[in-house]
């Protein structure tokens, strides 16, 4: 099998996309932006990051408040999270736009994207500056989970709400599950007591 080399570039697919929410409800300022640069970097804080360009609208937002929500994406929210990631909030409200509702966060003043099945309410740390992006590092101070998505022992189903993936420029739902966290050591020690039993 014979391999190309390509210049350094971002080719770490599929990622998580998500439609991130800003501003102050208390001052009615919200706006949405479509983010795929984003995802956990440590657990205990629990904290994460988003990574925008300067120009686009929502950065400035950010920087003042310093607070954001990470709202995942349903297979419902596919179209909203597209238009939210090619249209401006400079020119629209997208929240009135995209019939979606805007609620005040738990721990923050910027908006949950109600419709969401998961909001992760954030308060941003630290800003990097990296070149065409800049890393808004933050601590997770709330999370809120759509009920129906709970079953009777309150476990989230999140793979029930269809969650969609981005890679390459286009949006996909998730495929089939192969196995749980440890499979692959559970299968080998099945493995090893089947070859015992035989002995």
């Amino acid at each position: 099998m014979a391999k190309q080399h390509w210049k350094p570039g971002t080719v770490l697919y599929p990622v998580p996309v998500v439609m991130v929410s800003c501003g102050n409800m208390e001052q009615n300022q919200t706006n949405i932006v479509t983010v795929a640069w984003t995802g956990t970097i440590n657990s205990d804080p629990a904290m994460t990051y988003i990574s925008l360009r300067p120009s686009r609208y929502s950065y400035d937002i950010i920087k003042q408040s310093k607070e954001f929500v990470i709202n995942l994406v349903s297979k419902k929210l596919a179209f909203a999270c597209d238009y939210c990631g090619v249209k401006s909030g400079r020119d629209l409200d997208k929240f009135s736009e995209m019939h979606l509702t805007a609620v005040k966060g738990q721990k923050i003043s910027a908006p949950i994207i109600y419709e969401s099945p998961i909001n992760i309410e954030c308060q941003v740390k630290d800003i990097m500056p990296l070149g065409t992006h800049d890393m808004f590092l933050a601590e997770v101070v709330n999370v809120s989970v759509s009920e129906e998505y709970l079953d009777q022992n309150g476990k989230f189903h999140f793979n029930k709400s269809n969650p969609i993936c981005y890679s390459h420029g286009c949006y996909y739902t998730l495929g089939e599950k192969l196995g749980t966290f440890g499979y692959s050591v559970k299968k080998k020690k099945t493995d090893k007591k089947s070859k015992n039993r035989k002995k």
